[in-house]
């Protein structure tokens, strides 16, 4: 669990609370989801939210216990800098990227955030920036594989 926040709208008959809790689920091997979840009360906004992230689970392609390359997520006015890091570096990065990394199961990155600090867009420029990581050997046949067709 990310954050929790608590949200009031403010109607005539006085204050309505609700909470909304930011999550990230992984299985440590890769595998990273994340969610929004909203409910009246704190447990269940954390129970809706953790049902969601695992439903949004994708694998993040690692060499190791690294990213495969640098690469740059962006979200809104969040960019992330993401850079693959030498064994025994650690997660070098901010308290939303690392729990995204450590969900994940990465550990060796190096991280910046660049540009806006809200977590739902930081987590979701991770995200995006995970999901533009490709493995460069399976690049590599796909492109001699396409060289090859034009031959």
């Amino acid at each position: 669990m990310v954050a929790i926040n608590r949200v009031a709208k403010v109607t005539k008959g006085g204050k309505r609370l609700s909470f909304s809790a930011l999550v990230v689920v992984g299985d440590g091997q890769g595998r990273v989801g994340w969610s929004l979840g909203k409910a009246n009360e704190v447990a269940d906004a954390i129970r809706k939210g953790l049902t969601q992230a695992r439903k949004t689970m994708f694998k993040v392609p690692m060499r190791e216990k690294t990213i495969t390359h640098q690469t740059i997520g962006e979200y809104g006015a969040s960019r992330i800098l993401l850079k693959p890091a030498a064994p025994g570096t650690g997660v070098r990065a901010g308290g939303t990227v690392r729990a995204v990394c450590d969900a994940a199961g990465i550990k060796d990155i190096l991280a910046k955030s660049l540009g806006s600090n809200n977590l739902v867009n930081v987590i979701r420029a991770t995200i995006t920036g995970f999901q533009g990581l490709e493995i460069p050997e399976e690049m590599i046949a796909l492109r001699h594989a396409a060289f090859e067709e034009t031959l």
